[in-house]
């Protein structure tokens, strides 16, 4: 018991030493216009590409899938990004160097037939991590394509066509990559599986191809891609499809790119049966003018569509991803996505792996302090909370950046300090009581309060804090 009362002590007094010698400037104020409203969230989630096929063991795959979906001890994601491969690892020609990013297809040749069939009992290790995924928790499945299966293909491979800017993918083969995906999907959503969308076109705006041969991939231009999603639509209608088409899954939003945009909303069939616009925020970190721009784009011209932000992650891949640099730089991009672009939910591209979140080695499951500037977001604003107007003082120059979602329970409130100094912060609203989560070089999303509302908080540099009222 002495030894407990000396610790007490020694804490209190390290606290305070620490508020007394720590420089803070004016007391800044923020709350929330709980009437001022925008978009309602739907979920955050990760990609299963291109590490779910190689895990071997099924108690790391459940670590994995504990640390990534459950509510209590992980980051509480929502959605499951399910990779259909297009079988580069089947592929006995196959230009990709690194068999990581091979995958295994359902789909493979039957030498004794001559015809190529469906074979699900395939990409069992993946299967497995979706499992695990929907076991700790993911309430949605995305099926996504990189590329249409390498049989399909113009040049025999799923890496791209043999010049840059080609689409590798025959018009007369269209209706068989429908029906080969819709297939798949089908089949998952016969299995039980809460399959909400299928995204059959990744980034097609990328060259995809030539010289370069990195992963599974395919070019199509903007017609291309309006035409190709379009035979999707109609198809999925025909079959009584419960679930989504998604598209067009842009790489980047600016400038000419909005060209794939405006041509999938042109069409009378896909803006007839597309509620949502899904894209990825590459190539725009920390750019106002351009993620403003897109949001004033959606709002003037598309008011009636929802945008999903489906793929993030660190390009090029600068900051130590132990580090807490990685960690800040994370968490500001997933509070423009959600604020500047009003994104209905957001993924990030990997999850287990340099650009994700854990690091599977040797001595077992890490994670980065990415991880834990995720979780800041993810444990708390939960799907169908609104994001609310924050009313704040911080200036036009402030370190200082929040966003807030809250819905008949709870208001959530993030704030992220960017700068050198500690701010001491002073919140208005009435509240039953709040909890205090804190991410910084020091702290790994730690529960630094719990109890009735305080009256001050100290925001210290470079931290991300999660603020969570009780309404």
């Amino acid at each position: 018991m002495f030894t407990k009362f000396i610790c007490l002590i020694l804490a209190a007094l390290q606290t305070l030493i620490f508020n007394l010698s720590t420089q803070h400037k004016d007391v800044q104020t923020l709350g929330v216009i709980s009437y001022e409203r925008y978009q309602t969230f739907e979920g955050f989630g990760t990609s299963s590409a291109w590490w779910s096929q190689n895990i071997d063991d099924e108690a790391t795959a459940k670590e994995i899938a504990r640390l990534l979906y459950d509510d209590e001890t992980g980051l509480g994601l929502d959605i499951y990004r399910y990779n259909i491969g297009a079988g580069e690892r089947d592929n006995p020609e196959s230009r990709i160097g690194d068999p990581s990013r091979r995958t295994e297809s359902f789909y493979v040749f039957n030498a004794e037939t001559g015809e190529y069939e469906y074979d699900f009992t395939r990409d069992a290790n993946a299967r497995r991590m979706l499992d695990c995924a929907i076991e700790y928790g993911a309430t949605e499945v995305i099926l996504f394509c990189n590329s249409p299966h390498f049989s399909m293909t113009k040049t025999g491979h799923a890496s791209g066509g043999f010049e840059e800017y080609y689409s590798n993918l025959p018009e007369e083969n269209y209706a068989a990559f429908v029906d080969y995906v819709l297939t798949i999907a089908d089949w998952f959503v016969e299995q039980g599986y809460p399959v909400s969308a299928i995204s059959p076109i990744n980034e097609p705006q990328w060259s995809w191809g030539g010289e370069w041969v990195g992963q599974e991939g395919c070019h199509y231009t903007a017609d291309e891609t309006v035409k190709v999603l379009e035979m999707f639509a109609v198809e999925m209608q025909k079959r009584g499809c419960k679930y989504r088409l998604s598209g067009p899954e842009s790489g980047q939003l600016v400038g000419y790119y909005y060209d794939y945009i405006d041509k999938f909303f042109a069409s009378d069939i896909l803006n007839d049966y597309c509620e949502y616009l899904s894209a990825h925020s590459y190539w725009i970190d920390n750019n106002w003018h351009e993620k403003t721009a897109f949001a004033d784009k959606m709002a003037k011209q598309y008011p009636d569509k929802k945008f999903e932000m489906g793929e993030w992650c660190e390009l090029p891949m600068q900051r130590d991803p132990y580090s807490n640099a990685s960690a800040l730089y994370m968490a500001n991009i997933i509070m423009q996505d959600l604020s500047w672009m009003n994104a209905v939910s957001w993924q990030s591209w990997t999850a287990v792996n340099a650009d994700g979140m854990l690091e599977l080695t040797d001595g077992g499951l890490k994670e980065y302090n990415r991880y834990y500037a995720y979780k800041q977001f993810s444990a708390f604003i939960k799907p169908g909370m609104t994001r609310v107007k924050v009313k704040d003082s911080f200036g036009e120059n402030s370190k200082l950046s929040t966003i807030a979602f809250m819905n008949d329970e709870q208001t959530v409130m993030v704030i992220i300090n960017n700068g050198p100094d500690t701010q001491k912060t002073a919140f208005y609203g009435k509240y039953d009581s709040m909890k205090v989560y804190r991410t910084y070089e020091h702290e790994s999303c730690y529960e630094l309060y719990s109890g009735e509302p305080i009256e001050h908080l100290y925001l210290v540099p470079n931290s991300i804090t999660t603020v969570v009222f009780d309404n």
